[in-house]
């Protein structure tokens, strides 16, 4: 069997500590040996399925135990792994079903409604006893004591993640086995993980991001504690009962963590165990950092920026955390990253350009796309002007990211905007995200903004800031804080204030700008 696939990683945890314990999730734990005689009852099942080779297996199910044996069960089989997360409405799950043609859902008694609100026509396993034409867990466990053995490429593909945004419907990223390997292994090296490590299972296991906790639990042959975010509350206690050293975060749980509405937040010296907070999916700000270094004193934080088309570009030294909190950092190890503009030259100091990344954890593409894969993964002959390619003897692919950034003098990396995002204006692009930062910071009152650009036949487009506030501020308030801070061709030329701002379904500190374009187009 290939070196480069997640069931070595788990053949090699029981080999070494099968009696150590693998998954923590409330008062229930399960060791090495025990997961694995699991993972193979559940595999042992899904290859008697008869499915043919490289099928696709869902998982819709809420967080536990039982979940992540699902995932290292599908991927010790040669078919492929699609995570559905539980935020997902009915149509949501239906249109990835019908997107990638599954063939068998994993779930729970909780979604096996929705399921079946889908008319599903596969194959359905529930975790508990659902009927008796139905295959559950519970039987697998109680009935399956059959040997299992199997042999996994490396190259195969594993798994294909969807993300629903603001609008249209997603397209899933194909991810391999060594893809899932070599991020665990980065990850694991940048972080300096251990095998004494309890890494916080709070991520949802839809994307890649979440699952490398998996990864990189079985990498290290550590101990992932579950755990689902509901009350900040309950997650302190977690990290305090669980005694967690390794916090995965997205900065959506990060303001949760710290907002207003939290009673009581426990004493720093409760949470001397953990030493490493890790953040990616969204932009961190300044008091984020400031509240983690004031409450996880002896923690590191690394701030991370990922792509759908890779599993991650850069990272920001800890050290470098609270001098630039803006900064996306470096490129993490094995990865040569590029700015380039649209001539294809390579963009100076400060100078905005599109993140191009080349070197390792390129994923193999997007499922059934050909234009968005022709969009985003390119010849590296686009680097011809910034990088020397004589003697090439094969043609290389390189991610064009549609992230716009630019570095400082000291090669730090800052984001400034999605490709998709950017406002044309009197000649001039201009970065939502910029525009918005400077609200953010600047206009305290301000809640939520939404900077956008709706189309204007005299200037290409017009800036239209939207945002929500406890009362409404003047426009003249708004104009004289932003002209301190932006160029005259940056600032909005209509301001509107609501109450509350609408949110994207699956995100809910995502503003769903699609629909304020719309109710706005309508004026």
């Amino acid at each position: 069997m290939s070196i480069n696939c997640i069931r070595t990683l788990l053949e090699d945890a029981v080999a070494a500590h099968s009696e150590k314990t693998a998954l923590v999730y409330n008062e229930k734990s399960i060791t090495y040996q025990a997961l694995f005689t699991k993972v193979n009852q559940v595999a042992c099942y899904l290859s008697e399925l008869d499915l043919p080779k490289d099928s696709r297996v869902g998982i819709y199910s809420t967080k536990g135990i039982e979940q992540v044996i699902a995932v290292l069960a599908i991927l010790s089989t040669d078919y492929i792994l699609v995570p559905l997360t539980t935020l997902l409405k009915p149509e949501q799950v239906e249109y990835i079903i019908n997107d990638c043609d599954i063939q068998c859902i994993i779930t729970d008694k909780v979604k096996l409604e929705s399921v079946e609100e889908i008319d599903f026509a596969g194959h359905v396993i529930s975790y508990e006893t659902a009927g008796n034409d139905m295959a559950s867990f519970e039987e697998i466990f109680k009935y399956y004591n059959k040997s299992y053995q199997c042999d996994i490429n490396g190259h195969n593909n594993a798994l294909i993640t969807y993300s629903f945004g603001v609008s249209g419907n997603p397209k899933g990223i194909v991810i391999s086995h060594r893809n899932l390997i070599d991020s665990a292994r980065v990850v694991s090296q940048y972080l300096k993980l251990s095998h004494d490590d309890i890494i916080s299972g709070v991520l949802i296991f839809n994307l890649d991001y979440g699952l490398n906790q998996i990864f990189c639990t079985l990498y290290k042959k550590a101990t992932l504690a579950l755990h689902r975010f509901i009350l900040p509350e309950d997650y302190f206690n977690h990290i305090i009962n669980d005694r967690v050293t390794v916090l995965p975060l997205m900065p959506v749980n990060l303001s949760q963590m710290f907002d207003g509405s939290v009673q009581r937040i426990p004493t720093a010296e409760l949470f001397s165990a953990v030493k490493i907070i890790t953040s990616s999916g969204g932009n961190v700000t300044a008091k984020m950092i400031k509240d983690c270094k004031n409450t996880f004193t002896q923690a590191d934080f690394f701030s991370m920026h990922g792509l759908t088309e890779a599993f991650r570009s850069t990272y920001l030294d800890p050290a470098q955390a609270q001098i630039r909190p803006d900064s996306i950092g470096k490129a993490i190890p094995d990865v040569e990253l590029y700015i380039i503009n649209e001539d294809g030259k390579e963009c100076g100091i400060r100078e905005v350009g599109e993140l191009i990344h080349r070197g390792g954890y390129i994923y193999r593409g997007f499922w059934n796309a050909p234009e968005q894969n022709a969009q985003r993964f390119k010849s590296v002959q686009i680097l011809k002007d910034v990088v020397n390619l004589d003697g090439q003897l094969t043609d290389e692919i390189v991610v064009a990211t549609g992230d716009y950034v630019y570095k400082d003098e000291e090669g730090y990396l800052y984001f400034v905007s999605r490709q998709d995002d950017m406002i044309k204006t009197r000649g001039f692009r201009v970065s939502p995200f910029e525009v918005e930062s400077v609200v953010a910071k600047n206009i305290p009152h301000v809640e939520q903004c939404a900077v956008f650009g709706l189309e204007n036949d005299m200037i290409e487009e017009e800036i239209v800031l939207v945002y929500s506030a406890a009362n409404e501020i003047t426009d003249n308030e708004i104009l004289f804080e932003l002209k301190k801070h932006l160029a005259s061709y940056m600032l909005p030329s209509l301001i509107v204030y609501k109450k509350s701002l609408p949110l994207v379904q699956s995100d809910k500190n995502l503003v769903n700008k699609d629909e304020l374009k719309r109710e706005l187009s309508k004026r």
